[in-house]
């Protein structure tokens, strides 16, 4: 699972670290005991998707879904032909909401990640059927590094931070230098808390567009 080329220069630094060959060893013995997702070539898809110079906005997730043809490297997101999970059921409720959003058959946000809206889980894998089963194993420590080279960035960003665990993975962003905006969780068990009616979505391209940026096209293609 080799890291996108683009990302190299800033996370190359990782893979020598203890945390990340202990990491590494782990997940090729999971592999070898049972089933993971996303699929080995998938793991990095939110940083092959959207390159480092090309992050404009960011989405953290937790950690992959954990059913079967789910999880394919992009938070929230699923592939074509899988039915919508119930947190992005209601991301595009909001969508709907603000952006007069038209509500896809599909839950697939590849189109986003190329765009530049970085699908960053804080976890990158899960054992099948086991919710969080990889979390302190030493992704986090990895995906701190993703977020602080992004942080470090010349260009503006957008972070996207729905629920306290991403809100708390995230607290050192420099709010000079970029925009953070906060809501309750999309889930089912938290969005009537404040995440409908955010509006992050306008939000996020106001903040672009200030910033002499490409606003994100966030009407999302249907496949066949």
């Amino acid at each position: 699972m080799p890291i996108p080329d683009s990302w190299l220069p800033a996370l190359v630094g990782e893979t020598t670290k203890p945390y990340y060959e202990q990491l590494y060893r782990f997940i090729g013995e999971e592999r070898r005991k049972t089933k993971i997702y996303p699929p080995g070539e998938d793991v990095f898809n939110a940083l092959r998707y959207t390159p480092f110079e090309r992050v404009r906005v960011v989405i953290i997730g937790q950690d992959p879904y954990h059913d079967e043809n789910q999880a394919h490297g992009l938070a929230f997101s699923v592939r074509p032909g899988v039915a919508t999970p119930p947190s992005l059921v209601n991301i595009y409720k909001e969508l709907q909401e603000d952006v007069q959003f038209r509500i896809p058959k599909h839950g697939c946000l590849i189109p986003w990640a190329e765009q530049g809206v970085l699908l960053l889980n804080a976890v990158l894998t899960v054992r099948a059927h086991q919710a969080n089963s990889h979390q302190g194993k030493g992704w986090e420590n990895f995906t701190d590094a993703v977020l602080r080279a992004v942080n470090a960035s010349d260009s503006r960003v957008v972070f996207l931070l729905w629920g306290s665990y991403a809100q708390r993975k995230a607290e050192w962003i420099d709010i000079k230098r970029h925009t953070v905006l906060k809501a309750p969780h999309p889930s089912p068990l938290s969005a009537s808390r404040g995440f409908f009616g955010c509006r992050h979505f306008s939000k996020a391209n106001t903040a672009l567009l200030t910033a002499g940026l490409q606003p994100i096209d966030w009407q999302l293609p249907d496949f066949k």
